[in-house]
């Protein structure tokens, strides 16, 4: 499969999973998601999910723990809305960009700036 449809394909399961668990999910463990990414394999059988969390390491766990119980109802979601040969299997993963992204930010903003020498030349 060209990478433009690979493309289309992440995005496409990307959207419907975004909506699903926005508006159907029920799981109590599941807080507030973002559907970051999409990466699935070129047979369309497996689909790695990646997912932003909002709150600390206990609401990450108790979130990736809902999502995971609630992958054959999100797959379900995906099959029943995207027309694909294979409805990909689900695992999802927490997207640690995020988290490097704001220690990135985090150590640029505490760096000390010094001024440089003016010379005249």
């Amino acid at each position: 499969m060209s990478d433009g449809r690979m493309r289309r394909v992440d995005e496409a399961v990307r959207a419907v999973l975004s909506d699903a668990i926005a508006k159907d999910l029920q799981d109590p463990r599941v807080g507030f998601v973002t559907v970051t990414a999409v990466k699935t394999s070129p047979d369309l059988r497996h689909a790695r999910v990646f997912v932003s969390v909002l709150g600390d390491e206990q609401a990450r766990g108790e979130t990736l723990d809902g999502l995971a119980s609630a992958h054959g109802f999100l797959q379900g979601r995906v099959a029943a809305e995207l027309s694909l040969k294979h409805t990909p299997t689900l695992t999802f993963h927490y997207d640690e960009s995020v988290d490097r992204g704001m220690r990135i930010t985090q150590l640029i903003d505490n760096t000390p700036t010094h001024p440089r020498p003016h010379t005249d030349g």
